[in-house]
């Protein structure tokens, strides 16, 4: 009795989960795992997260595929992953699921490779891996999944990277879609808004001296929301530093 009651329960999650793919948004790729020998927490690369702990994301990360990643725009989006267990009932854990947050790219080799455009691709940690599937000796398994809501603790942070008058700055933490279309920055004593521009990954730059300066940002998101947070870093403020502001995306 037992037996049929989990293999009844098995039958009822794929079911809902093809049901899923087909009605609630959820689309289909395939996952692989990196970084097995490192820090999982060290796995920033391409969006340039020192730490992705110190940003606020966890252990639980992923590189995308270029169809994914767009260019660095997706840095900090956050994606709800489920193994496929339809498509293979061996390697997968089955009624299980993993939020991960993109913090890297996957490059194409452009022979057929899985992060060759136009596919679908995560390349996981392998703490986010291991709770979708067993470890076999091919490491790819077919997901499923969707974009969701960030949720982060507490506020919006700003990394203030550079020298003298080149201000490079790593955005994190940040909720909501999660992923930065546009920045602005302001000093205490400028007046007008100064449009940053994205240098690569969650980095923004600008060119004006802002040093000896509170320092305002303005930041939107993909979605369209956008927050203002004055005053985040107090005039004697170094490169180096990390700000958090008092201001969520929800």
């Amino acid at each position: 009795m037992a037996a049929l009651l989990n293999f009844l329960f098995s039958l009822f999650f794929l079911l809902e989960a093809t049901t899923a793919s087909a009605s609630a948004g959820w689309l289909s790729a395939h996952a692989t795992f990196y970084g097995a020998n490192q820090n999982p927490s060290t796995l920033g690369g391409a969006c340039g997260y020192d730490n992705t702990v110190h940003a606020g994301f966890g252990i639980n990360t992923a590189a995308l595929s270029g169809a994914l990643f767009r260019g660095g725009e997706a840095c900090g989006a956050c994606f709800l992953l489920a193994c496929d267990a339809k498509a293979d009932p061996k390697w997968c854990l089955r009624r299980t699921s993993v939020l991960v947050t993109a913090t890297n790219f996957c490059p194409p080799n452009n022979h057929g490779g899985w992060c060759d455009p136009p596919r679908h691709h995560f390349d996981m940690s392998l703490p986010a891996f291991s709770l979708l599937a067993r470890l076999g000796p091919e490491g790819i398994i077919p997901v499923i999944y969707k974009r969701v809501s960030c949720a982060r603790r507490g506020g919006v942070r700003f990394t203030l990277k550079g020298q003298q008058n080149f201000n490079l700055v790593m955005i994190s933490n940040v909720g909501g879609s999660g992923d930065v279309k546009a920045a602005w920055m302001r000093g205490s004593r400028t007046r007008t808004w100064v449009p940053m521009h994205r240098n690569w990954g969650a980095n923004w730059q600008t060119t004006i001296d802002f040093r000896n300066q509170a320092l305002s940002f303005r930041v939107v998101l993909v979605d369209g929301k956008t927050l203002e947070f004055s005053n985040v870093a107090p005039r004697g403020w170094s490169f180096g530093q990390t700000f958090a502001s008092r201001l969520q995306f929800h």
